[in-house]
């Protein structure tokens, strides 16, 4: 592989190449207000579930709601991504979201908020992301050329932490100190309603693109069941694909339930009931994620991209054990920036390899397969966090969730012959010019 690498001025903006092109600028504006509201609303729904039942249980049953929703929606989303023009899906699932948060709002101040309620609004939610994330995914590639698809999704990955996990649930915690969680969710619904006049500004697709991808022009002429058996049969028989996804299943079953559940009542039991002090930890998490999708954005896609991606992830999840143990805020906070660190950095480089490795016209539905079978524990990671605290030590869960997708990381490596593939498959850039700015 001879390539010219690019001038160093190309390489010092390198990350934001993207936002030449208008039309990414409006999707990226769109994506920075939803994920902004995303991250006020993680910390909103935990305090308005403590505020109506201060239970890990009832915290569990809101959090397992989100994820049955994204599970439940995943491989429609990836359908619908396929057959529908994507910006109508993506607008689509904005106005879901401002109705779903404005009843919170009115039931707030009405009184009438239960946790019935909040379940639902989680499952709203999270049924959205499964229709957002394949949509935006199968919507890049057709909207940027292929050299800008890695910063592209590195821009994605930093502001996705940025805003999700640092200043999002940092204005929410401000917020809550001072109003109750049905007012501090205006600033989420005010997020999403700015996101959603964004997407309206959004222009179709070039028509070169959409004949581009096979499966827009035939799509009424395939049957749903068609589309899903050829998505899986790509997916079976592409080892590097296929083992990552299985990794992920386990990785997300044993952390996401002790991060999404356990946390918020760590923080609260060693440091004290400040929702200042839980905002600005998660915030941690998503500094470590700016920081590492800029990092991996900034550079070309390493050579040996599948398994510096595995080996990365099975790293990050290490501190964890010391977030389990430890009862030092600072200590808690640096393993909080490690996680976020690892995790977006191999997060940047599987968004991108999915765009440059899997065909076009299934790229939506290959989407909503990583959504669906990584995130298909996620329920019962949920479900399970806050009943498996009560007879198992929180430090031992935490160490378990720490260590056990680390061991998993090699061995998925070692099973999918990652290094092998990764050199007979090299992925180079090439540069492309049917795209309009």
């Amino acid at each position: 592989m001879n390539t010219v690498p690019p001038s160093p001025e190309r390489d010092r903006w390198r990350a934001l190449r993207p936002l030449v092109h208008r039309d990414f600028r409006i999707l990226f504006g769109a994506v920075v207000l939803s994920i902004s509201a995303a991250g006020m609303w993680a910390v909103v729904m935990v305090y308005a579930v403590i505020r109506i039942s201060d239970d890990p249980v009832q915290l569990s049953i809101v959090a397992a709601a989100n994820a049955v929703g994204l599970l439940a929606c995943a491989i429609p989303g990836g359908i619908a991504a396929d057959r529908l023009p994507r910006r109508l899906i993506l607008r689509a699932v904005e106005t879901a979201n401002v109705l779903a948060i404005g009843s919170v709002i009115i039931a707030g101040q009405l009184g009438a908020l239960t946790i019935g309620h909040l379940a639902l609004v989680s499952l709203v939610l999270g049924a959205g992301a499964g229709f957002f994330f394949p949509s935006y995914s199968a919507i890049l590639p057709r909207i940027l050329p292929t050299e800008h698809l890695l910063p592209a999704n590195g821009l994605e990955g930093a502001v996705r932490p940025a805003l999700q996990q640092a200043a999002g649930p940092a204005m929410a915690g401000l917020l809550l100190a001072a109003l109750i969680p049905s007012q501090a969710a205006i600033a989420v619904l005010v997020a999403h309603a700015l996101a959603l006049v964004l997407l309206l500004f959004l222009r179709p697709e070039p028509a070169a693109m959409s004949a581009d991808a096979g499966g827009d022009v035939s799509a009424t002429a395939r049957s749903i069941r068609h589309d899903l058996v050829e998505a899986v049969s790509f997916t079976v028989r592409t080892p590097w694909l296929l083992w990552t996804l299985l990794f992920a299943t386990i990785w997300v079953l044993v952390t996401m339930g002790p991060e999404e559940v356990l946390l918020p009542f760590v923080t609260r039991e060693r440091f004290g009931a400040d929702p200042r002090l839980f905002g600005f930890l998660l915030a941690c998490f998503g500094v470590g994620g700016v920081v590492g999708s800029i990092v991996v954005s900034s550079l070309r896609m390493p050579r040996r991209y599948l398994t510096a991606m595995t080996l990365v992830w099975g790293v990050s999840t290490l501190p964890f054990v010391v977030i389990g143990l430890t009862h030092q805020y600072w200590l808690m906070a640096v393993s909080g920036f490690a996680c976020g660190f690892g995790f977006s950095y191999g997060n940047v480089i599987w968004g991108t390899l999915l765009q440059r490795r899997v065909p076009r016209h299934m790229l939506g539905r290959i989407s909503s397969l990583d959504f669906f079978v990584s995130l298909a524990l996620m329920p019962i990671s949920m479900a399970l966090a806050g009943p498996l605290s009560t007879v198992v030590p929180i430090p031992v869960i935490f160490v378990v969730a720490g260590v056990v997708p680390f061991v998993l990381s090699l061995v998925v490596i070692w099973l999918a012959r990652m290094p092998h593939d990764e050199i007979a498959h090299p992925l180079e850039e090439h540069h492309r010019t049917d795209v309009t700015p």
